[in-house]
């Protein structure tokens, strides 16, 4: 008798589980399309979309909170965790493009890894946005940009990173590289 108990359990318990992990996996796919869409909306300078879209990956953060306290181990999901990675890279680089700065996020506590995860792929971004301003011939802020890497990648050597966080930042030493270069052709042509 007591065996049927147990197990009656178990399986509700793991039903509970699947529902839950389909619907964080479900919802961690719809931050990770937003956040993308605020960072291209972001590259093309459209503020306004790019709130809306971060507004909109705010509101499902919020709402996924509520599956996570009976099932910490759902925060670990993969896709959530690609969700919140793109969602933080995203908030930085609207933070640096509307206020020149970059700071900890307001109303959501993220892991340690999270950030630092997002801190290399932000410049990714920052590359890219430096190479859309030197085409353009705005090279002051393509330059206060290769600065922002530079002094991105000055905190992050600081940090003993292995594996998975490892590979993340010597994309970004390579992204810093190629900013350096970019400035450095912008310099020779305009002298």
């Amino acid at each position: 008798m007591k065996k049927q108990i147990l197990f009656s359990q178990l399986k509700k318990d793991y039903d509970q589980y699947i529902s839950y992990r389909q619907k964080v996996i479900e919802n961690s796919n719809k931050i990770l399309r937003l956040a993308k869409q605020a960072i291209f909306s972001l590259h093309r300078n459209e503020i306004q979309p790019a709130n809306r879209y971060l507004k909109r990956t705010e509101d499902l953060l919020i709402k996924l909170k509520k599956y996570f306290p009976k099932n910490i181990s759902l925060e670990d999901e993969g896709t959530y965790k690609a969700a919140i990675e793109e969602y933080i890279e995203a908030k930085l680089f609207w933070q640096i493009l509307t206020t020149g700065r970059i700071s900890k996020i307001k109303n959501f506590k993220f892991n340690f890894d999270d950030y630092l995860a997002a801190l290399c792929d932000l410049t990714g971004e920052l590359l890219r946005k430096i190479v859309l301003l030197a085409t353009n011939g705005e090279n002051k802020k393509a330059i206060y940009l290769k600065e922002i890497i530079a002094g991105i990648m000055s905190e992050l050597i600081k940090f003993d990173l292995t594996g998975y966080l490892r590979h993340k930042y010597d994309e970004a030493k390579r992204n810093l590289k190629r900013a350096e270069e970019i400035i450095y052709e912008i310099n020779i042509r305009s002298h």
